[in-house]
């Protein structure tokens, strides 16, 4: 009894470890999945900056076509 006792036990040791391995690994990636959300809108956000302002420009040389055409 006393065996099986030590047994159950130290299953429950190792699945406690594991289990808090596991709940740093999801916190983890978490925080890298939040950074790299920030990073998508302040690219996103860019990117639509860069839009708006190109349409509002006048066409520059690079938006002309050249005499041959």
């Amino acid at each position: 009894m006393d065996e099986k006792l030590v047994d159950l036990e130290t299953r429950y040791s190792y699945q406690e470890d594991l289990l808090q391995k596991l709940n740093e690994t999801v916190i983890a990636q978490q925080k890298q999945l939040d950074e790299q959300s920030r990073q998508l809108k302040y690219l996103h956000d860019q990117l639509l900056e860069l839009r708006e302002s190109a349409s509002s420009a006048e066409p520059g040389p690079a938006d002309e076509k050249p005499p041959h055409y």
